[in-house]
């Protein structure tokens, strides 16, 4: 692992303002949060955190926050946002290493993956793939970049990324996910509303709420209860609609 923790410095944070009233981010700001294992899954509905907790965390390590690899001098033209300014991150022995031009790893984030791919693909950024973002489909131009680029050590944030991926491209990412986790050295977190992706071995399952942040199994999972209710009878829960 490469981060233990992170805390955040409230001086810095006007705490009346958004996003300290998302209730998560509140509980980051008021108690911290520590990563117990090498891949951490978050998990809420729209609007909990997840993606502001992610862009925060890539900020402060050294990744752009409109997402790619790390070490790249081009800079997030919308400066750090309010958390990312005001987060600490506490890094392992090994961690302390990957700052600056060295801040290994990749940000796949949702928002402004297409215009990213699209631009490392048009420019012919080594791990990106050969074939051109527009030629692809949109879960084409994923896959060519998690194969590319989703080996070695570092940190890898990932926003919704199994968006655009079926559920066989899914597999493929999340086997990329482990046997990076085995490395010893790389980090994953990764937003989702996936019971796929919750179910990745060892994970650390983080569910953001309007009550804060709490620790879950992936059978004490909302999401995983309903997925399980409707694949078993999906007709019921269209039994008072007609087409």
């Amino acid at each position: 692992m490469l981060i233990d923790s992170l805390d955040v410095d409230r001086a810095q944070l006007d705490e009346q303002q958004w996003p300290c009233t998302v209730p998560a981010i509140a509980q980051v700001i008021s108690e911290g949060l520590t990563f117990t294992s090498p891949i951490t899954v978050l998990i809420g509905s729209n609007g909990s955190g997840k993606s502001t907790l992610l862009e925060a965390i890539a900020e402060k390590y050294g990744l752009d926050a409109s997402g790619g690899h790390g070490g790249r001098k081009r800079a997030n033209v919308n400066g750090k946002s309010p958390l990312g300014r005001a987060m600490r991150l506490y890094r392992t022995k090994s961690g302390k290493s990957f700052k600056g031009t060295q801040a290994k790893g990749f940000f796949l984030r949702a928002e402004t993956a297409f215009e990213m791919l699209s631009f490392m693909t048009g420019a012919e950024v080594s791990g990106y793939g050969t074939r051109f973002s527009q030629e692809v489909s949109h879960g084409e131009s994923y896959l060519q970049a998690i194969q590319g680029r989703f080996a070695g050590p570092g940190l890898y944030l990932l926003d919704e990324a199994e968006g655009p991926l079926s559920f066989e491209s899914t597999l493929v990412l999340l086997y990329q996910l482990i046997e990076l986790a085995q490395r010893g050295d790389a980090q994953i977190v990764y937003s989702t509303h996936s019971p796929l992706v919750a179910a990745l071995p060892g994970a650390q399952i983080l569910e953001l709420s309007e009550e804060g942040i709490s620790e879950r199994t992936w059978d004490e999972l909302e999401m995983v209860n309903l997925w399980r209710n409707f694949l078993g009878r999906p007709e019921k829960f269209f039994a008072d609609s007609s087409v």
